[in-house]
């Protein structure tokens, strides 16, 4: 169980394929961003249900971290922002279809991704961590017999259904939204969540709970904007602009609101 992830994860590697190796592409070897540009709007897709990314507040208004990102790049590019709701295990055919111009919404890179998906500079660095009710639950042996709960076609569920942990465990538990997990953790029907640790911490601050998040287990990621493959051009614009919210402060605003200093 200490050696819970056997996968070693060549992120930046990966990265590397999907944007860097692409670069000396110039902003007008396709349309993507002129066409864009032309129709004024940025359609974002995303699950609607993944706090602090993206989520719909008691206003019933889609916020979140990336929401707000994704708006001042508009604003800096003089586009309006479209947030159009997909099923997160559909992101690559509403993309390839045209009914999205972009996937943004805490996604992880991993290999599949990359391969499908021509992939932004990362923006964000997380983990993936096992959330636990139960204080007994201290460490990956301690889950040994146990439900594990996990959102269907995430980052986490590829990495678990992969890990040495699926055969120790009772069973893995999916569910279509993180949020449905953590109500199944809840109630009682899951012993654990693996998740983002992102998400989980400001899930205990949403529900004022203090549930424990296992340093057993723990995997490093980043965080991406996805793209069509083509889009060269829409891709190296926007990682322009997220680059110069980082120079001149705003991205650390945006971060400060979401996730404090």
């Amino acid at each position: 169980m200490k050696k819970f992830f056997s996968v070693v994860s060549a992120i930046a590697c990966i990265v590397a394929l999907s944007g860097c190796n692409e670069k000396k592409l110039s902003l007008n070897s396709d349309y993507s961003y002129n066409r864009v540009k032309a129709s004024g709007i940025l359609v974002m897709g995303h699950m609607g249900d993944y706090p602090p990314m993206v989520f719909t507040d008691k206003d019933s208004n889609v916020v979140g971290f990336d929401v707000d990102l994704a708006r001042e790049v508009c604003s800096r590019l003089g586009l309006r922002l479209k947030l159009h709701l997909i099923p997160w295990a559909d992101k690559e055919k509403e993309l390839n279809t045209g009914n999205i111009d972009c996937v943004w919404n805490g996604m992880s890179v991993d290999e599949s991704r990359a391969s499908a998906m021509n992939l932004s500079d990362p923006y964000l660095t997380n983990r993936l961590v096992f959330m636990v009710k139960n204080e007994a639950y201290n460490s990956l042996d301690s889950l040994k017999g146990k439900k594990i709960g996990v959102q269907y076609a995430s980052t986490a569920w590829s990495m678990i259904e992969q890990s040495e942990i699926k055969k120790d465990v009772k069973e893995i538990v999916q569910f279509e939204t993180m949020n449905l997990a953590l109500d199944a953790m809840v109630q009682d029907s899951v012993d654990a969540v693996f998740m983002d640790e992102v998400a989980a911490k400001y899930w205990n601050v949403l529900n004022n709970k203090n549930y424990a998040i296992l340093e057993d287990g723990v995997y490093n990621e980043f965080y991406a904007v996805g793209f069509r493959k083509a889009d060269k051009a829409l891709r190296d614009t926007i990682n322009a602009v997220l680059a110069s919210m980082k120079k001149d402060g705003k991205f650390v605003d945006v971060t400060a609101k979401w996730f404090g200093k």
